[in-house]
């Protein structure tokens, strides 16, 4: 698979109404950015039935209508929703993975998935069962290529065995670097790619996250949860987005674009997941894919980050 630098996540399309989802969300807006996100160019989405109990899986599958050969679809599997909503739990059983594959299928409209990942390592124990049921299904044509989602190095070496990992995803941005600890380097060596959710840290990269703004979250907006959405924490990443506003002015460069680029500068990165709920939000990221800074210009912001981590230990 070729997939564009940067892909549409989907997890805010999900909606709100749980403790996981993004709070309310304009099915006509998902469908929108979606169409508007292909048409710039932008080949492939991310999505999960977690994100709004499946309802991001069922707006993509809509979105998609006559367009599934031009593009890759990437799901995860492995968290089941309690009968009441209220709640998920963490299964791998091979059972409940193709059950959950054929879910997917006909949530998306389609007959097969390029890019199917184990959202969690959860439970542990199961890895192994989980891997072996995405190479069934891949045997079987359902799927194309398996790849895992937050998994550590040694889990991976654990299941690679089974089957070659495909890709990896971790969480990856300015302000949480913890996969540049060995995992990028193992990922390279491994020939597994690297598709990096959260670049942005939930809009807090995008330069227009405020203070009013974390304060005004509804109660089904995850993020309110989140330690960086919380004091102190949220006045350092904003000092820090300030400072890095002053860079971008200077190259005439949206925060969100040097966010992304920052990300996709490392050779082990394949893509990054770029989440959206508006068309207009495209307009701004899908330019990253081009966007190079010098290194002068990149050890500028280097040391933003440094002073702002300098800062988070100190707190």
């Amino acid at each position: 698979m070729q997939f564009t630098p940067i892909g549409i996540g989907s997890a805010a399309i999900g909606g709100g109404g749980n403790q996981y989802g993004w709070g309310p969300q304009d099915d006509r807006d998902s469908i929108a950015t979606i169409h508007h996100g292909l048409d710039l160019g932008i080949n492939w989405i991310d999505t999960a039935q977690l994100y709004g109990r499946g309802h991001s899986e069922k707006m993509v599958g809509k979105a998609i209508k006559g367009r599934r050969d031009k593009l890759y679809i990437a799901t995860k599997c492995g968290i089941l929703w309690n009968k009441d909503g209220s709640d998920v739990s963490h299964h791998l059983k091979t059972a409940s993975i193709k059950t959950e594959c054929e879910y997917s299928l006909k949530r998306l409209r389609t007959d097969y998935i390029d890019l199917y990942q184990i959202h969690w390592p959860m439970p542990d124990e199961d890895i192994e069962e989980g891997w072996s049921a995405i190479s069934d299904l891949i045997q079987q044509g359902k799927v194309r290529y398996g790849g895992v989602s937050n998994f550590s190095i040694e889990q991976m070496e654990r299941i690679q065995k089974i089957l070659p990992i495909t890709s990896l995803q971790p969480p990856y941005s300015m302000l949480k670097r913890e996969v540049e600890k060995g995992i990028l380097d193992f990922c390279a060596k491994q020939r597994i790619g690297v598709i990096v959710y959260s670049p942005l840290q939930e809009g807090l990269l995008t330069g227009k996250f405020t203070a009013e703004r974390a304060a005004a979250l509804p109660e089904d907006d995850q993020r309110k949860r989140n330690i960086m959405f919380q004091e102190p924490r949220l006045s350092l990443i904003l000092d820090f987005v300030d400072k890095l506003r002053s860079i971008a002015a200077e190259i005439k460069q949206p925060v969100a674009n040097i966010a992304l680029a920052w990300t996709l500068r490392r050779p082990e990165v394949t893509g990054a997941i770029a989440g959206a709920r508006r068309p207009d939000q495209i307009d701004e990221t899908y330019k990253t894919m081009d966007l190079k800074l010098t290194p002068g210009e990149w050890a500028r912001v280097d040391t933003l980050i440094a002073n702002y981590e300098k800062k988070v230990a100190e707190a």
